[in-house]
């Protein structure tokens, strides 16, 4: 259920799934449309024509961001967002409240827009998601990072997918373990300083792959 008691300075598991779990992406374009939005509607400042910024921003079917961008976000951001996987049917984020009412400014016009994209790309209407957003306080550092752990994990369960998440494009895995492709726009410090976890020895990685992350995750996610 979604939290009613959301504060600045914590961070939160977000997530959602589509009506009767449909697929809410049907192709990299759509993904890439929602990666774009996640990344950039950390600010607040409003983007007036989506559609053209994403065509800029997507070289080779690949999101780059420009550095203009990227700064402009950083510097008047309302969240922060900490790390991201969308999967077949659903998606899941975790995200700091910068300042109060923040998260829900920021899940509002991330799900208005992809829904208003969506339905006028493949001409349906009504909901797309099921129902309003999912938030659940994460109380402790263990969970944080058990939390990243099942985040990342999650590509597992797409077919040919096991074993190879961190190659996975549209999770925030391969930045934490490899090169960060969002600069400021993904904030790893709470992850990777606090647990003084070093890239270039795998120690994240390692961390992943023999974490029990689906045991210590709470149990209110969208598999229970």
């Amino acid at each position: 259920m979604k939290s009613k008691n959301i504060a600045p300075e914590e961070y939160y598991h977000i997530y959602n799934r589509g009506m009767q779990k449909q697929p809410i992406f049907e192709n990299d374009s759509d993904r890439l449309r929602f990666l774009f939005l996640i990344l950039t509607f950390q600010g607040k400042e409003l983007i007036k024509n989506i559609s053209r910024e994403v065509k800029q921003n997507v070289q080779s079917s690949t999101l780059h961001i420009s550095k203009e961008t990227t700064k402009n976000v950083a510097q008047n951001r309302q969240v922060e967002l900490v790390s991201f996987c969308l999967m077949p049917n659903h998606f899941h984020l975790i995200v700091k409240e910068k300042e109060e009412g923040g998260i829900a400014k920021y899940m509002q016009r991330i799900l208005t827009s992809y829904t208003k994209y969506f339905n006028k790309k493949y001409n349906k209407s009504g909901h797309l998601f099921q129902g309003s957003y999912k938030s659940i306080l994460i109380e402790d550092d263990r969970q944080l990072m058990h939390l990243s752990a099942y985040i990342h994990k999650n590509p597992s369960e797409i077919k040919g997918w096991k074993n190879k998440e961190d190659k996975y494009y549209w999770s925030s895995y391969n930045d934490y373990i490899y090169e960060n492709r969002w600069d400021e726009l993904l904030s790893q410090n709470i992850i990777l300083d606090r647990y003084n976890i070093d890239k270039e020895k795998g120690t994240y990685k390692k961390f992943v792959e023999t974490s029990l992350a689906k045991e210590t995750v709470q149990s209110s996610t969208l598999h229970s």
